[in-house]
């Protein structure tokens, strides 16, 4: 029995609150350790991509370290499903965490030994998308453990808060670092940031683990049960195939940030900083909104209109040349992005039995994340071609064009509560 269950037994007249999942001790304990390991691994996006234009010159490795950071994602995500459905997803994250740490402090001593080339960062980035394709379908299948499904929205939407003020903090602060200290403490930060997730998931109680009562068949036989789920409700493929387009089309922008504010914008490695956080502060305006209003919003017409959006205003910011209009369109696009995927994400936990939910979210992982190698790659390549803006400009019209077909062509998930 989760500690949400638990909760309304004991308390048959509790209601959802703006901010119901706190009332939760193990997701009191994980938020705080996310809250802190989250600004170290922003610090180190920021400092990695940085660190890539600096030795290549090029827009193409950029995009090319970022598809590759996220190639495992794809290609092991529904594996990791299967794997988060038949053992401890507590354990599962555990291990996940404690091998990105091992992965930070490599990287920090190899920039400190002056040894770092970019095939070093092209290897340590495919070995962290590795963890990262076991560590994102665990640690979203586990919310539902900690705090129940009446609490479930408001949890994804309290952790996608964490997820951007960290956003925002991480990389100011690594702006500042690496014209004071040098790009190595970014990676060394990052490292001891683990220790404070990792402590808090020591820290969390729950029943001991149980193994599924049937015994579980065969790993693609399990996989195709997942995969069959979601493609026989058109709702839930609707919205899985949406967010995979967001994230080939739409999320590189996020890749190529450095090239724009260093070739488009003419600024530097602070100004960069900024940037991101002005994704941070409205993609954490967003979180907070879904937290505070997650039980009142129709979840289906919001994730239309925030797809929509993101589409629109991302094109808007391809066209910009200041940097004070480009950080306002960026906080926007920040604020569009974290509604669509939050929501994206609790419909289809909702829409999933508890004994699916590692395999649900393991294709979410695939369509959001796994995605990132072919659009971070297409992002890089056309960059280099076209230029970035160019790059941008088409994918937001794109977006906005498939979103507006999508939902056209399945009225049902505007009903959606």
């Amino acid at each position: 029995m989760s500690e949400g269950t638990q909760l309304r037994a004991a308390l048959p007249s509790y209601r959802p609150t703006a901010f119901g999942a706190l009332r939760h001790r193990n997701f009191r304990l994980f938020f705080v350790g996310q809250l802190v390991s989250l600004v170290g691994t922003w610090m180190q996006q920021v400092a990695q991509a940085w660190l890539v234009l600096t030795l290549t010159n090029s827009a193409f490795y950029v995009g090319l370290v970022g598809a590759l950071g996220s190639l495992p994602v794809l290609l092991l995500a529904l594996h990791a499903g299967t794997v988060a459905d038949r053992m401890s997803k507590l354990k599962l994250i555990i291990i996940t965490q404690t091998a990105a740490m091992i992965l930070a402090f490599i990287l920090a001593g190899l920039v400190y030994a002056k040894a770092v080339t970019v095939w070093h960062i092209i290897v340590l980035a495919a070995l962290l998308g590795v963890v990262s394709a076991f560590d994102v379908p665990g640690r979203q299948s586990f919310f539902v453990e900690m705090v129940g499904k009446e609490d479930l929205m408001n949890a994804i939407a309290l952790n996608s808060s964490a997820f951007n003020v960290t956003r925002v903090l991480g990389p100011a602060v690594a702006g500042i670092l690496i014209g004071k200290l040098g790009i190595g403490m970014c990676f060394l930060l990052n490292g001891i940031s683990f220790i404070a997730v990792i402590a808090a998931l020591f820290a969390i109680r729950l029943p001991p683990y149980r193994p599924p009562a049937l015994p579980p068949s065969s790993t693609w036989a399990h996989i195709r049960e997942g995969l069959a789920h979601v493609r026989h409700d058109r709702r839930m493929l609707t919205i899985v195939v949406n967010i995979a387009v967001l994230s080939i089309l739409g999320y590189p922008f996020l890749v190529l940030m450095p090239v724009v504010a260093r070739d488009v914008l003419g600024h530097g490695a602070m100004e960069f900083g900024w940037m991101s956080s002005a994704v941070g502060v409205g993609a954490l305006s967003g979180a907070l909104i879904l937290a505070t209003f997650s039980h009142q919003l129709p979840k289906g017409r919001v994730l239309r209109d925030a797809a929509t959006a993101f589409g629109v205003v991302l094109a808007a910011y391809a066209l910009a040349r200041s940097l004070p209009l480009v950080l306002i369109l960026l906080t926007l696009t920040g604020f569009a992005m974290i509604i669509s995927t939050a929501t994206t994400n609790t419909v289809l936990q909702t829409l999933t039995p508890d004994h699916l939910r590692g395999r649900t979210m393991s294709v979410f992982t695939l369509a959001f994340v796994g995605m990132g190698p072919i659009g971070a790659f297409q992002a890089g390549y056309f960059a280099d071609k076209f230029g970035a803006p160019a790059t941008m400009l088409v994918g937001g019209i794109l977006c906005t064009l498939f979103t507006g077909i999508a939902f056209a062509r399945v009225p049902e998930l505007r009903e959606l509560r």
